[in-house]
Order: structure tokens, then C-alpha cells, then sequence
């Protein structure tokens, strides 16, 4: 398969997620990134281009001369990355877009619901694809989970408990460095933190592993480390069509967590329980009480699932190669675009109906949190 290109908008000087997509896409080596806007000064952009091998006259001054640019070219680039804070996500997503280019973006997709919908409305519209990199949903075990249940094996889903904390911002003063100070900024950030940062992480989970889609929810979004004026703790209330409920935690100052994105699913015939910090395993608990442990690499694993596997059982796959599987089915797809043998069932990463109902989730918490902690419809 001929490689693509690929170009990134954020991801300069100090930028962890940046490096990070960089990383992952070149787990599978099937894209070379070939241009960038990767800061806000040029010259920052090229020395970050430098750094990268890229071609000083594809470091472009602005996003907008970028996506112009690159699309007027012969050989443009097939996709590109978005690695910006979250208040430009709508703006760069849609410039590109506008000009013809598939769309990568960290999550979440945007500050509002209409300009998430626009963007779901721009991409179809354009036949052009786009993905959102809820980057936990790509690993194995996340994959097993949805295919158990979509088969029918749990039967009937009763409940569902998700949370994920982490301690990184526990205290009054510290702001976490570049990475926790924008989170943390309502202008950078879109006024929310704890809830847009690790609350869609949790929702996306839910939905993928489950297939559940949320009818209302109930919220409290606290603001709690001294000199905060975002949210650093939410408690949400769920209830899902078709009559399960949940209840998801997310949490910025729970010293001793990490990334501890933790899912719960309740069924008629048994329970399932994952944790990321432990991806290489899923706990599956029968209707009698037997606990099985289903291990990455093993046979237990669904078959579509084991398929994105890359080592042998007790040689640890982890976050990284969870987003390189995001990236390969991303990668497939646009091959497939340009060779015209695509169709939608070879989609397996989270698209940008995904990413919008994310959005639709954080200001239906918002609304209900700003209201006296009231149900909300989604």
C-alpha cells in the first residue's frame, strides 16, 4: 500500500499529545508527515518542522494559509492532525474541511453543539472522513468488549458504572504546566475542564463499549482546589433509552490516580469490568459467579477485536498502540477513499458523530448543573 501524508496543526515545542500522534502513526508506518503549522510564530513552526524532516516551505504562518495551500497541491496531504487547545478545534477542523482534507482531531471535537454539528454536516456533505481520537477506544480489550456485547452475550444491559480520576491538579497553586494550564483556562478551554477533558473520555467509553445512548442526565460540577474557577470534580447521573442508568465520575485532584478510566457494565447475564491502566485484560463475571479473565494475545479474544493485536500474549501493548489501531483503521479508510473501494462498514474509530455527541453531553451537564442539579434531556 502506497504511503500517505499527513500534516499537523499544534504539536510545536513541549507539546506531549503532538509527539504522541506522531508516535502513533508511525507504529504502522503508513503515513509520513510532510507539512505543519505546528505553533503560533513561523519561526517556531520551523524549527519544530526542522526537527521533523519537513520541507521548510510546507511550515505555513497560519492554519488557513496551510489548508489552502495544501490543497491546491499536486501532492497535498491526504489528512491532517489536529493537536491545538480546545477552543480552535471548530475553526482549523473547519478550515480543512472546507478545503477538501480528511480530518484527524483530538478530542473534544469543539466547544459548541452547533459547531460540532456543522462539522458532522461539512465532512458528509464533502464525503470527506473524520475522526476524533478518544484515542482508549482502539485498545484490544476495548474492542473485545464491544463486540461481546453487540453479539448479545451479556444480554440485557442494567446499569453501568464509569469513572475517571486523576490527582495531577490536587493542589492550590500548581496548574499542571502547558498541558494542566490552558485545561484550566476558560478561554482556552471553552469553561469546562475536568468534565470536556476526562467526562467525554468517559461517555465515549460508555457508549462504544455498550452501544447505549443517553436520554437524560443529572449533574454536579464542583469547583474545588482553592484559586480554580473551572470544574475539578463532576458527579453525572444517566439514564439511557431504553431504561439502564448509569453513573460516571470524573475527578482532577484524586491523589493517587493517574489515568484511571474505569468501566463497570451491569447485564442480565453477568458483568464485565476494564480498566485502561490494565488493558491488556478484561474481567468477565458469569451468571453463577465464575470470574474468567479474557488476556490480550489469547484465544478468548473476539476475532475482529485480537485482529488489531501486534504482540504475543505477556508482551504489554499499551496507549500508544491503542491510538495506532485508531490510525490504522483511519489510514485504511482513506486509501480506500482514494482507491474507491471504501464503504462505511470498514469504519472502526470513533467519527465525528461521535465527537458531537460528546459535546452534546458536556453542555447537557452544564445546563442541568447551572439549573440546581436538574434531569436534562440529551
Amino acid at each position: 500500500m502506497k504511503k500517505l501524508t499527513y500534516g499537523m496543526v499544534g504539536g510545536g515545542p513541549e507539546s506531549f499529545i503532538g509527539d504522541a500522534h506522531r508516535k502513533a502513526i508511525n507504529i504502522d508506518a503508513m503515513a509520513t508527515l510532510t507539512a505543519g503549522c505546528f505553533s503560533r510564530t513561523l519561526e517556531k513552526c520551523r524549527i519544530t518542522g526542522e526537527q521533523l524532516g519537513v520541507d521548510p516551505q510546507r511550515c505555513y504562518a497560519s492554519y488557513e494559509e496551510m489548508a489552502k495551500a495544501e490543497a491546491a497541491r499536486p501532492d497535498g496531504i491526504d489528512f491532517v492532525v489536529v493537536v491545538t487547545p480546545n477552543v480552535s478545534h471548530y475553526p482549523v477542523c473547519k478550515a480543512f474541511l472546507e478545503a477538501g482534507i480528511h480530518v484527524s482531531c483530538d478530542k473534544p471535537l469543539c466547544l459548541e453543539v452547533e459547531q460540532a454539528e456543522e462539522l458532522a454536516r461539512l465532512a458528509k456533505e464533502k464525503g470527506l472522513l473524520f475522526m476524533v481520537t478518544y484515542t482508549y477506544m482502539g485498545h484490544v480489550t476495548a474492542k473485545h468488549i464491544r463486540d461481546y456485547i453487540a453479539a448479545g452475550k451479556l444480554g440485557k444491559i442494567r446499569t453501568v458504572m464509569a469513572e475517571y480520576p486523576q490527582g495531577w491538579l490536587a493542589y492550590e497553586g500548581e496548574w499542571g504546566g502547558k498541558q494542566g494550564a490552558w485545561r484550566c483556562d476558560p478561554k482556552q478551554s471553552g469553561g469546562v475542564n475536568c468534565l470536556g477533558d476526562l467526562g467525554t473520555h468517559v461517555e465515549n467509553a460508555v457508549a462504544t463499549l455498550t452501544g447505549l445512548k443517553i436520554k437524560r442526565v443529572l449533574a454536579k460540577m464542583d469547583v474545588v482546589v482553592p484559586g480554580r474557577v473551572l470544574d475539578d470534580n463532576d458527579v453525572v447521573m444517566v439514564e439511557y433509552e431504553g431504561g439502564a442508568t448509569g453513573v460516571y465520575w470524573t475527578s482532577q485532584f484524586a491523589i493517587g490516580h493517574d489515568n484511571d478510566l474505569r468501566v463497570r457494565i451491569y447485564g442480565e447475564n453477568g458483568s464485565i469490568l476494564w480498566s485502561q491502566e490494565n488493558c491488556e485484560k478484561v474481567t468477565m463475571i458469569q451468571r453463577d459467579g465464575t470470574i474468567i479473565e479474557r488476556h490480550r494475545g489469547n484465544g478468548g479474544i473476539e476475532p475482529g477485536a485480537a485482529a488489531y493485536g501486534r504482540l504475543p500474549s505477556g508482551h504489554t501493548e499499551g496507549w500508544l498502540e491503542s491510538m495506532g489501531n485508531l490510525y490504522r483503521s483511519f489510514s485504511r479508510c482513506i486509501t480506500a477513499k482514494k482507491d474507491g473501494s471504501f464503504t462505511e462498514d470498514m469504519i472502526d474509530y470513533p467519527t465525528v458523530e461521535a465527537g458531537a455527541e460528546g459535546v452534546k453531553f458536556v453542555h447537557a451537564c452544564l445546563r442541568s448543573n447551572k439549573e440546581g442539579n436538574i434531569w436534562v434531556d440529551m
